[in-house]
């Protein structure tokens, strides 16, 4: 990035806020907004509500009051950087990306909280859980949308959604389900892409892939090895023997033979399998070098839930050549068929990496876990601002990446160098009197605060103690009394 690209961060990013002023009612909203944005992409370690009002100047309660309660259309800036992406960074080859990321929560006051698993931390652990969607296409990648995941036992709890301001209308929906939704908004907003792609967590799960097919998407997903299915189609029975005796069957009904089997039955057992030797490719380049696969497919027909077979799939088992690792992927698409190759199912069943790319910058860089909220609402605008910022990041890398082809021995700029650049700017707005009557206003603010606490935190152990009949200014002290 040169010079000049950096010192015109400021007017990119002040133009590209613009686009949301509609979104909300007053002036003084839009500029909360601009300081959250503005925080967001600071450097500032811990993005909460807190630390960037006071990195930027405004009263920390003041920036709360907009992440919960001043009136603002958040859904509106979701579906305007939805209908930015359809605008302008539409691509024939974009893949979309439907995955889930988990944030540990050390109480039960945070809504959503509850033990549960958490990819972050690979186990089972106490924290929220949030459904994101994300683009990508050659030269822009960037989340879309987010939701919360509401446990049974928060969706049936009244208590529990009137603290929270949970809405009336959100009821439990499994992570399939919200899925489904955010798929539906973004398809609203004018979002295309050539397929859809997901882990074994949503594979799994036959509506969910139903719904997908309802809606005309392509997908190729990753599948549990217990997915059911067929490499050679059973014959469908639409009608029987007429006859009085016994129990009336229901028709259509599938021949009793050939059964379904478990995927990682049929690449183990079926001719189709053992007989096919492995292929080769290079699925990607990483930083760590070239990731190898070797790759079997077959036609498949997946086992419906009336147990009657689908249109034709594609199954794919693909085995890292290192660490021999296994993945089983289904496709409603199959080679041969217009536009469709075994190289592309596989570019698409592989470009997970994308999402988890997505989630690291912006936690790593945007503070999308830095949360400290509690409500619904809340969360989901810290979620839909923290888009926005990654949005812009990802604008900046195509445009600037337009503007200059790359230099000799340069890697192609990334959305931290982007968000460090844009730190810079945010920086060399303040003077040096500036900053320090901020610093000086921080202390102070913390000193106060501080003091509240020990107030607050005294009163009410003092309480709990004279409930059981000591009194702590009259017993016995240890604590040296102040000098006359």
């Amino acid at each position: 990035m040169t010079r000049q690209q950096i010192a015109r961060l400021g007017k990119e990013l002040i133009r590209f806020l613009a686009l949301f002023a509609g979104c909300f009612r007053s002036r003084a909203g839009f500029a909360l907004c601009q300081v959250y944005v503005k925080g967001l992409l600071s450097n500032v370690q811990r993005k909460n509500v807190e630390a960037m009002a006071l990195e930027f100047g405004e009263a920390p309660r003041t920036l709360q009051r907009f992440v919960e309660s001043i009136k603002w259309e958040e859904n509106g800036v979701r579906d305007e950087c939805q209908r930015i992406v359809a605008r302008e960074h539409t691509h024939p080859k974009a893949v979309g990306c439907l995955d889930e990321s988990g944030t540990a929560k050390s109480g039960s006051h945070s809504v959503g909280a509850a033990r549960q698993w958490l990819g972050s931390r690979g186990k089972v652990d106490n924290g929220v859980v949030g459904v994101h969607l994300s683009y990508f296409a050659p030269g822009c990648q960037c989340l879309l949308d987010s939701d919360l995941y509401l446990p049974r036992e928060w969706a049936d709890d009244p208590e529990r959604r009137r603290k929270h301001y949970i809405p009336d209308e959100v009821e439990f929906r499994t992570k399939p389900q919200i899925g489904l939704g955010l798929i539906d908004r973004s398809l609203a907003n004018g979002i295309r892409v050539a397929a859809w792609t997901f882990d074994e967590a949503y594979g799994r799960d036959g509506a969910f892939l139903n719904g997908l097919e309802e809606r005309k998407q392509v997908f190729v997903g990753e599948v549990p090895t217990n997915f059911h299915g067929w490499v050679r189609k059973p014959r469908v029975l639409r009608s029987g023997p007429s006859g009085d005796r016994g129990r009336k069957k229901q028709y259509p009904r599938r021949a009793r033979r050939p059964t379904s089997s478990e995927v990682q039955d049929l690449v183990r057992y079926s001719p189709t399998f053992f007989e096919q030797k492995w292929q080769r490719y290079r699925i990607k380049d990483t930083q760590r070098g070239p990731e190898v696969w070797e790759v079997k497919w077959a036609v498949f027909w997946r086992k419906g839930p009336d147990d009657l077979p689908g249109r034709r799939h594609t199954l794919i088992v693909a085995r890292n050549v290192l660490t021999k690792e296994v993945k089983y992927f289904v496709a409603n698409r199959v080679p041969g068929e217009p536009g469709v190759s075994l190289r592309w199912l596989l570019s698409v069943a592989f470009q997970r990496w994308s999402i988890e790319s997505c989630f690291r910058q912006a936690k790593e860089e945007l503070g999308l876990d830095h949360y400290e909220v509690r409500g619904w609402r809340c969360v989901l605008r810290h979620f839909y601002l923290t888009q926005l910022s990654h949005l812009f990041c990802a604008r900046m890398r195509q445009k600037f990446a337009a503007e200059q082809p790359l230099e000799d021995g340069l890697e192609a700029l990334t959305t931290e160098q982007v968000r460090s650049a844009i730190n810079v700017w945010l920086t060399a707005c303040d003077d040096a009197r500036t900053r320090i009557e901020r610093e000086s206003k921080r202390q102070k603010y913390h000193q106060r605060r501080n003091r509240q606490a020990r107030k607050s935190h005294t009163k009410t152990r003092t309480k709990r103690l004279v409930a059981l009949g000591i009194d702590p200014d009259t017993i016995k002290s240890c604590i040296p009394r102040p000098a006359a």
